[in-house]
């Protein structure tokens, strides 16, 4: 009865209350390994938090340049097409990815690092170095919502990260101003020329006109004929221009552009409205209503005359183009609107000690108690276990020429 009882197998409560007192008199067992790995992890921890620099950040906001609205952009539109393509009030962008991509250039990098003589600050050795240090320390994010730019720089001293933001807003500001300029007066450039070409162009059609009323005595159309040719003049003038805003801008954008595609969009939609204005004068697409009943030789000064009117209006469109293309070349003052300067900051943003000393220790508590049920494992092995344990070792270890080879 005896022997049955004693080889009577354990219920599943007592195999699990028996494995819970296995598993705490472990941790009993080795408490002072357990509280020895825990202790000095905790003083480490703390003796490296202590040796950390106080890293203290600055911040300014920068605000892009956003659409223009209102009575001032319905002046400019007034003014002509390329008002805001030539960027009166705007800017050479005007996403805030660009802008951060600038930020991050290595000219403007350049230019921080010379102002501020951050080679010897940061003991850059080559320039190459300082600028990864700058990179290091300098950052940049974009508000989701609003479309902030915020730039930040983290540095032992809190003046110098106050410095270092203040150089960098600065810079960014001249360097989109430079853009900027270099746009419009690539913008201005090419409307001089285009500005050439029309000039002559209405001088030759003048000519033309003078040279045929003093042959054919000036023939005098009538009111029909003139509002239909005042028409078709203005929306040429239309035309006109808005194929000069597309050559200006695929001169530094792509088709893909979305820019360029509303340009061609509208240059299409006016190529139309002029076919279908041409189609309902007889099919002769001039746009004159009466034409088959005007005299050939009115119909030649007609004609004359719809080419003068033409190109005064081109001129006069290309002309309120130019002054505005000069005026934002004028300007010399940023788009961007600073939000918020960057100032000393008094108060440190990193290390945060407490929570480098709570994560080391827990940590290391963690790693003791699975060291001691390791080390716990290892003590109880059977005789076969050992001899398993000792075939492993002498697996791993390296022969004995290659140990040789490897010690000389």
């Amino acid at each position: 009865m005896d022997e049955n009882h004693e080889t009577q197998p354990l219920s599943p409560e007592s195999e699990g209350e028996l494995n819970l007192l296995n598993l705490l008199h472990v941790l009993v067992k080795r408490k002072m390994l357990i509280l020895t790995i825990t202790l000095v992890a905790a003083a480490a921890s703390v003796g490296y938090s202590l040796y950390l620099p106080n890293i203290y950040t600055a911040t300014a906001k920068v605000l892009p340049p956003q659409k223009e609205g209102g009575n001032f952009s319905a002046a400019l539109g007034q003014l002509g097409g390329l008002a805001a393509a030539a960027g009166l009030g705007g800017s050479f962008g005007g996403t805030a990815d660009m802008y951060v991509s600038l930020v991050r250039s290595r000219s403007v990098a350049d230019a921080v690092i010379i102002k501020l003589n951050l080679a010897k600050a940061f003991n850059a050795k080559t320039a190459d170095d300082a600028r990864k240090a700058y990179a290091r320390t300098i950052n940049v994010q974009v508000g989701q919502k609003d479309g902030i730019i915020s730039i930040a720089a983290n540095h032992r001293k809190p003046e110098m990260a106050a410095r270092l933001v203040t150089a960098t807003v600065e810079e960014l500001c001249r360097r989109s101003v430079q853009l900027n300029l270099a746009k419009v007066s690539n913008e201005r450039i090419f409307l001089e020329k285009r500005l050439e070409v029309v000039r002559k162009d209405l001088k030759k059609a003048e000519d033309e006109m003078k040279s045929f009323a003093q042959q054919t005595k000036a023939i005098k159309m009538d009111e029909q004929a003139k509002a239909s040719i005042e028409g078709v003049a203005k929306l040429k003038a239309e035309l006109a221009s808005k194929e000069v805003q597309l050559a200006a801008k695929r001169s530094y954008q792509t088709d893909e552009s979305p820019e360029v595609i509303v340009l061609t969009a509208a240059v299409d939609r006016l190529k139309r409205e002029l076919g279908l204005l041409g189609g309902s004068g007889g099919g002769d697409g001039e746009g004159i209503p009466s034409v088959g009943k005007i005299p050939g030789l009115a119909l030649e000064s007609i004609r004359r005359m719809r080419e003068v009117k033409t190109q005064e209006a081109i001129l006069e469109q290309l002309t309120k183009q130019y002054e505005l293309a000069k005026i934002n070349e004028n300007r010399d003052t940023s788009s961007l609107q600073i939000i918020d300067d960057a100032v000393v900051p008094d108060r440190k943003s990193k290390p945060n000690r407490a929570q480098i000393v709570l994560l080391s220790t827990v940590t290391s508590f963690i790693c003791s108690i699975f060291l001691a049920f390791v080390l716990e494992y290892l003590a109880n092995l059977s005789a076969d276990d050992r001899r398993t344990l000792a075939e492993i070792k002498n697996g791993l270890r390296l022969p004995v020429p290659l140990r040789r080879q490897t010690n000389d």
